[in-house]
């Protein structure tokens, strides 16, 4: 039986931490819920795209010493190879059914996983960190390591963010995701919004992947893991809504990390899964979702 005495201060560090790692479930479901949007199918791949960006990072950092090169590197070798996937795979696929391209992208998550492992072997492989003592808030302990990665996840989502309100890409994917037919009527080439599409959602996900592994240990099967809360992520925050993902990704890892003195830590991923079915039972649109009617 978990020992549920624990003092406000212990459950108040659970909260904080659950936040950080609240901000790799939310751009994992940012990058699930960018590609419905537009490319109307939920892309399984996303956590073996972590997976990619965890090593890709790895291999950048252990090259140059550098964490942002590292960040480039993953963002740029998950965006190419998920683009990769679009050009060879899912655009031969586009006029089929949701379910086709939900088992193609189940498809392209085991390649990416089996190629990973024959490329970088199943050991467990870490980033080199410098330790660092925490910063002390109010009692609060909040590692260096973690401020660093918000700091990448906050750039991460201000140009994401930016790109989709603030660029005329942006705009053409906005306006792909509300209504396909009228935007290739308005002159818009829904061609080219895939490409900044699979772009733009691989980048995200390896970014996502190099700030899971930093906190943890990369092998080829750990961005699986991580694929049942960024969905659930995704669904909470209103499949098709960025803010939505973002927002439902730092609740649901605060919830998860509040819940361990309850559960423990084997089965807190459980609460994810809750989660989605308590949403798709009582509100399925999610929190920032629109009603929508079946095209």
């Amino acid at each position: 039986m978990p020992d549920q005495g624990f003092p406000p201060m212990f459950y108040a560090q659970l909260f904080v931490n659950g936040l950080f790692q609240g901000l790799v479930i939310g751009l994992a479901a940012l990058s699930i819920t960018l590609v419905f949007g537009i490319a109307r199918f939920p892309n399984a791949a996303t956590g073996d795209s972590m997976t990619l960006g965890a090593y890709a990072a790895l291999a950048a950092h252990k090259a140059s010493g550098s964490f942002i090169v590292a960040g480039l590197g993953a963002a740029g070798a998950t965006g190419l190879v998920l683009l990769l996937a679009y050009w060879s795979v899912f655009r031969k696929l586009a006029n089929r059914s949701v379910v086709a391209l939900l088992v193609a992208s189940i498809g392209i998550a085991f390649v990416l996983r089996a190629a990973l492992g024959v490329a970088f072997g199943h050991g467990q492989q870490v980033f080199q960190v410098p330790l660092a003592r925490p910063y002390l808030f109010g009692g609060l302990r909040i590692l260096p390591l973690d401020l660093q990665m918000a700091l990448v996840a906050l750039v991460t989502l201000i140009a994401v963010f930016g790109l989709l309100y603030l660029t005329a890409i942006g705009r053409q994917m906005r306006a792909v995701a509300d209504n396909r037919d009228l935007a290739r009527v308005s002159g818009i080439r829904p061609g080219r919004v895939m490409i900044a599409l699979w772009l733009l959602a691989g980048a995200v996900a390896g970014i996502a992947g190099m700030m899971l592994g930093m906190k943890t240990i990369v092998t080829p099967e750990f961005g699986w893991e991580m694929l049942l809360p960024a969905f659930t992520a995704a669904i909470l925050g209103g499949i098709g809504s960025p803010v939505g993902a973002v927002v439902a990704g730092l609740i649901l890892g605060a919830m998860q990390e509040v819940s361990t003195p309850f559960v423990g830590f084997t089965y807190k991923i459980a609460i994810a899964f809750v989660i989605m079915l308590a949403v798709l039972l009582v509100r399925p649109r999610g929190l920032f979702g629109r009603v929508e009617g079946v095209r």
